[in-house]
């Protein structure tokens, strides 16, 4: 099918900024997914596309309590009430059930879908009989590095490894010396690409520290635990929002002396920045990978358009936030979109 095959044809890219135009059109309330496909996007906006109606899938691996993905959304639920888009979002942390969830979509025939690639061989049948439905299917924030194999139409998101040697250039010029870099899902591409990247750059001595994601309170102990272990431990590196904030607690309760950096942002961690508790952030706009990715299927359909001509990705990362500017950001993540 024509769609699958756009990269052959050396398009030139189309540029996000068409895209990005329209991003101050509110998002509808964000509720953290699950498992069960839910409806959003239905409420009516200024602006709103005249258009006929489509049903777009967004199925993500979002864990339970993890408010990532709430911005993630409301970035989705603004473009598809702008798009005249019935919105179904879904997600499981399980690769296999996430692959199953995309299916499901494909079963429901719609329009398009967008997926995150956190375990891409598991979604690999998954995608491929999307392509044989002729439902075109974009990726976001996890699999940069896969998407062109899986024959996604666009991706969406930052290159965690160049994230990642930024936040460990970032730790040479704090002086750091020693850090552990706190991964909450063993087996992501990405968050495994962050510390790698990280390693890559920094000067000190570092290492990986898995955790049990879905457990907060285990979270916390195991950093605790390895606080007291290893005393000269100057800096904690977390992977999300949530998890710095467990971090800072930890280091409270170690008695510790290490400060806390961290990948991603929510209105809790630039307060936390504001405070001093958390160091800095590197932010990846996940309210502009959930509002492209969908917005990027409206115009696929309706005007033949697919950003980076299928070559290349739409960088939405990485870009620090510290005390120096955290002001500025902290009155968009008070609303939910940053």
């Amino acid at each position: 099918m024509d769609r699958f095959h756009a990269r052959s044809r050396r398009v030139a890219p189309f540029v996000a900024l068409a895209a990005a135009s329209a991003l101050l059109i509110a998002g509808c309330s964000s509720g953290s997914g699950g498992k069960k496909s839910e409806e959003g996007g239905d409420n009516a906006s200024a602006g709103k596309a005249s258009t006929p109606r489509m049903t777009v899938a967004l199925v993500t691996h979002q864990a339970p309590g993890d408010t990532f993905w709430d911005i993630v959304r409301k970035g989705a639920e603004a473009a598809a009430a702008k798009d005249n888009i019935k919105l179904i979002y879904s997600a499981d942390p399980n690769a296999g059930n996430q692959a199953n969830l995309v299916q499901n979509a494909i079963d429901q025939k719609v329009d398009g879908i967008a997926i995150t690639l956190a375990k891409p061989d598991a979604m690999k049948d998954a995608v491929a009989n999307a392509e044989k439905a002729g439902i075109p299917v974009v990726g976001l924030n996890s699999g940069l590095s896969d998407w062109k194999s899986l024959n996604l139409l666009e991706f969406f998101g930052q290159d965690e490894t160049v994230a990642g040697e930024a936040l460990g250039k970032k730790l040479n010029e704090e002086g750091a010396k020693n850090a552990v870099c706190v991964i909450q899902e063993q087996g992501n591409v990405g968050l495994e690409q962050r510390c790698a990247g990280v390693k890559k750059t920094f000067e000190g001595k570092t290492e990986n520290l898995n955790v049990n994601g879905t457990d907060m309170p285990s979270v916390k102990s195991t950093i605790n635990a390895k606080l007291k272990q290893d005393s000269s431990i100057d800096y904690v590196v977390a992977l999300g929002a949530p998890f710095a904030l467990t971090a800072a607690q930890s280091v409270g309760e170690a008695g510790s002396k290490a400060k806390v950096a961290t990948f991603d942002l929510n209105k809790e961690l630039t307060g936390a920045i504001k405070d001093g508790d958390i160091a800095f952030a590197v932010d990846q706009q996940p309210y502009l990978q959930g509002y492209l990715s969908i917005d990027s299927l409206w115009l696929y359909k309706n005007n033949g358009n697919y950003m980076g001509g299928g070559e290349a990705p739409v960088l939405t990362g990485p870009a620090f936030v510290d005390k120096s500017n955290v002001e500025a950001v902290a009155k968009f993540a008070a609303k939910g979109t940053r």
